[in-house]
């Protein structure tokens, strides 16, 4: 064993996630006005602790190797508590689980760094093949909910499939983010559920649910949309019908599926929501994202939608496991009421955009909506350019 290789190694690969851990990151111009990007990634695989990685005993890890390698960090929800901002991250290993762990940041921008240890997720009487994508929601009863995907093998794939999957809705809370309860996983009528979201009040003495049924676990099949449904209870939570708040569309950037991203921000205006749309590609799906607003008293209900996408990939957000996608389980709405918004790129990486409350009803209240039609889209055009020529 050669030690001073071995400490070399430590001092080099410590020093590198410590550069990493306290970089600053820079906001950009933003042409669009309506939200600004930042110049870094603010959670990577980089950002995992080391001993998570590493056997620091020289004597079982005589080379220092790593010995539990991560490939990913992405698509987190978000919440702030107590001048904190922490992120719920989905970290993919080398082995392709995933699982939750918080990562912590003081200005929600940068420095962002995990806590100790990941999240132990207790398990229903049918264990967890994967988990991932949580939402969180403050709950009026007082809970932290964690909304999420659990992934199972199809009891019905035929011999030799091992690919076939069942995606349910799972259902923790907690009050610190350390210790969590589970609950039973959502029940529905209408397929497989995925991007479920938990509304933060009670509608008629009922927890409400934003949904998305599908009839496969890829496929949305005849179904599809962001539904919304309402149960009796969250501990053995069932939505036995739901109402489809935005149906995928054809040749749109939602024509394949969508879903809700975070738990909607409440303004006085309506409630605003940020989702993820899927189209069909030459080169295969795209995911970008898109917002809406609701009324106030039935968030069920949309009054304002823009036009086309809101956040889409580009330049090196377009390349990773999975190309051409962002996807966003959080944001959050400041005291100021700046909001960040939390998003992931290409299923490898997170990072922050930043806007306002004012900024993003303009932008949702006084943009056009899409009609659907390519000579409707160049009207719509000329009717800017008629504006401006005669002001």
């Amino acid at each position: 064993m050669n030690k001073e290789l071995f400490a070399e190694r430590i001092k080099l690969i410590r020093e590198k996630q410590e550069e990493l851990l306290g970089s600053r990151n820079e906001k950009l111009f933003s042409t669009n006005g309506i939200y600004n990007r930042y110049a870094n990634p603010i959670v990577t695989r980089e950002h995992v602790p080391l001993h998570w990685r590493f056997d620091f005993n020289p004597e079982t890890n005589p080379f220092f190797m790593e010995r539990i390698g991560f490939n990913a960090a992405f698509n987190a929800g978000a919440l702030k508590i107590d001048g904190k901002y922490l992120l719920v991250v989905r970290v993919e290993g080398n082995d392709r689980k995933s699982f939750f762990a918080i990562a912590e940041s003081p200005n929600g921008i940068d420095n962002f760094k995990f806590w100790d240890r990941p999240i132990s997720m207790p398990q229903t009487k049918e264990e967890d093949t994967n988990v991932y994508d949580m939402r969180l929601t403050q709950h009026d009863d007082g809970w932290i909910y964690g909304i999420f995907c659990t992934e199972r093998k199809d009891p019905n794939a035929p011999d030799g499939d091992t690919s076939s999957a069942v995606a349910a809705a799972g259902i923790a809370r907690t009050k610190d983010l350390v210790c969590w309860e589970r609950l039973e996983d959502l029940k529905s009528t209408s397929g497989q559920q995925r991007n479920v979201v938990l509304f933060p009040h009670l509608i008629e003495g009922k927890y409400a649910f934003f949904t998305r049924p599908q009839d496969g676990f890829i496929d949305t099949g005849k179904g599809g949309g962001i539904g919304f449904g309402l149960s009796e209870t969250i501990e053995n939570s069932e939505v036995k019908e739901e109402v489809i708040v935005d149906a995928k569309t054809y040749h749109t950037i939602y024509e394949v599926k969508n879903g809700l991203g975070p738990a909607p921000i409440r303004t006085d205006s309506g409630w605003l929501h940020l989702a993820h749309g899927v189209r069909n590609t030459a080169a295969g799906l795209r995911y970008t994202l898109y917002m809406f607003m609701t009324d106030l008293k039935k968030p069920w209900i949309i009054t304002h939608k823009p036009h086309g996408h809101f956040i889409a990939p580009l330049k090196e957000e377009r390349i990773g496991d999975v190309s051409n996608v962002v996807f966003s389980s959080g944001w959050i709405a400041d005291e100021d009421a700046s909001v960040k918004i939390y998003y992931a790129s290409s299923d490898t990486r997170m990072h922050v955009a930043t806007s306002t409350i004012d900024q993003l009803l303009d932008y949702c209240i006084n943009s056009p909506q899409d009609k659907f039609h390519s000579h409707k889209s160049v009207n719509t055009i000329n009717d800017l350019i008629n504006k401006n020529f005669n002001s």
